[in-house]
């Protein structure tokens, strides 16, 4: 069997949220976000939430958090705010949260960039980690990186994901993650506010530049 074949596994559903972090889109034209909703559901996955928020540090923040500490969540995937403008923070709300990062992700998803837009994908600061035995994915905010991250990482998550959730979920232990205890209270206390900076939008399913 070549190296890079894997033996077939069966598929188990996972429930997995995608946030899209843009300033400027809504539902209704938010094509990115769209693209991860309609592969998920084509492969047979449960869209458990569906968000968008604003550039800003604590609204992604709260979010994500809040999805993290739902057991009904899986995996989250966000898409926008990976690049290096000022107003690109994605990795800087996010990465804080992870007590475990995945590191071979970045390292994937930009050998699949490369096949794709060339040495542009160092513009991109794709990310990925665990929290609270749940998955997180930060992808850039093109639809075309949305499609080669999930037809070339997710397309068949390992079984592993929802065999390390349930697990995680049943024990008792508190959630210990890189935000000290004073931040992860910081960051419950401000979720009222940020969710005043975020437009009126549906937060549960509803029918950038390329690696930016």
């Amino acid at each position: 069997m070549p190296h890079h074949e894997q033996p077939q596994k069966p598929f188990i559903p996972l429930s997995i949220a995608v946030l899209t972090i843009s300033d400027s889109r809504s539902l209704a034209d938010d094509r990115s976000g769209t693209v991860l909703v309609d592969r998920l559901s084509t492969a047979g996955h449960k869209l458990a939430a569906r968000d968008i928020v604003t550039d800003d540090v604590e609204a992604i923040r709260a979010v994500v958090s809040d999805w993290i500490d739902d057991p009904g969540i899986d995996v989250i995937i966000t898409t926008g705010g990976t690049g290096f403008t000022g107003r690109d923070v994605t990795p800087e709300a996010i990465e804080p949260l992870f007590e475990k990062r995945m590191d071979g992700f970045s390292v994937v998803f930009h050998m699949l960039s490369y096949g794709k837009i060339g040495t542009s994908t160092v513009q991109s600061r794709a990310t990925a980690g665990v929290a609270n035995a749940t998955y997180i994915f930060c992808l850039p905010g093109s639809p075309g990186a949305c499609k080669d991250g999930w037809d070339g990482i997710f397309a068949r998550p390992p079984v592993q994901f929802r065999r390390d959730h349930a697990a995680a979920r049943r024990t008792s232990a508190p959630r210990q993650g890189a935000l000290t205890c004073a931040d992860y209270s910081r960051t419950k206390r401000l979720r009222s506010s940020a969710r005043a900076l975020r437009p009126s939008r549906c937060s549960k399913p509803v029918s950038e530049p390329a690696a930016a």
